[in-house]
């Protein structure tokens, strides 16, 4: 009941903005061309899902509609953000340990973090094309480095504000240093590294939809600015309601991942 009460309230904003837009629409306050309604942006949507030609005998139903242009295009945008954040994150992940756990290797790095990190991965766009040409790969390398930093930054604090306490607590007990980084440091550092691999796929998703409207041929980017040529504003409204969905559902899903592994994290409500 208090999970329904809770999807109500949450709802009940979005509702009204759709009501007051239809309205707007319909009493001929905007052009269509430039601000379609609700309804007709629904319509576009649908017919994105659905592939336009027949559907071939011997076809399974879902194969059919899997073959349309949104399915396809989700996929491509989600493939290119799930091997983009790999490589960002484990890239990023073993460096911010290793700057958190040794003063020195933060000394050493911590200059050329602090130039790069201002960077948007978005000026990164003419050297991606340049070293990687078009394709996937440019697209791997702009969302790896939109993921690298939002993990990096709070992997080193994660195990650079780890309470002396425990630490002292280890060493009254005798624990080596693996241990001690092992057990006591990256766990406690955990809830620090995991709220950045939150940060970084939300990066990485918005980086993706930049990327693929430069360098590919498909994804929700790729769509998005195909529609912006033709000037079909209930496509474009489409795809960046379907963009929103996605990363809703992206981040709900890592939200319930960290409450998972976080259950002994006193912080955390049951």
């Amino acid at each position: 009941m208090k999970k329904l009460q809770s999807f109500a309230q949450g709802t009940l904003v979005p509702v009204l903005v759709l009501i007051v837009w239809e309205a707007c629409s319909r009493a001929g306050l905007f052009s269509e061309v430039v601000l379609p309604a609700p309804s007709a942006v629904a319509i576009k949507w649908w017919h994105y899902l659905l592939p336009a030609q027949p559907q071939e005998a011997g076809q399974s139903w879902l194969a059919w509609a899997l073959s349309g242009e949104l399915p396809h295009d989700t996929w491509s945008s989600l493939y290119r953000v799930v091997v983009g954040f790999l490589i960002g994150a484990g890239l990023a992940l073993p460096l911010g340990l290793l700057m958190g756990a040794n003063a020195r290797m933060y000394t050493l790095f911590n200059p050329l973090v602090q130039i790069l990190r201002p960077i948007p991965p978005i000026a990164y766009i003419p050297l991606a094309i340049l070293w990687f040409g078009l394709g996937n790969p440019p697209s791997f390398f702009l969302i790896a480095i939109g993921a690298f930093f939002p993990v990096l930054m709070n992997t080193i604090a994660g195990v650079r504000q780890v309470d002396g306490i425990y630490i002292r607590a280890a060493k009254n007990l005798g624990v080596g240093a693996w241990s001690m980084f092992t057990r006591v440091m990256l766990p406690a550092a955990t809830p620090y590294i995991l709220a950045g691999v939150r940060i970084g796929i939300g990066t990485a998703f918005i980086v993706v939809i930049v990327s693929e409207m430069i360098a590919v041929n498909d994804g929700l980017g790729f769509r998005i600015l195909e529609a912006r040529e033709f000037m079909w504003s209930d496509k474009i409204i489409a795809g960046m309601i379907t963009i929103g969905l996605l990363g809703l559902a992206i981040d709900t899903a890592v939200s319930r991942l960290n409450n998972h592994l976080l259950r002994w994290h006193r912080g955390l409500e049951h």
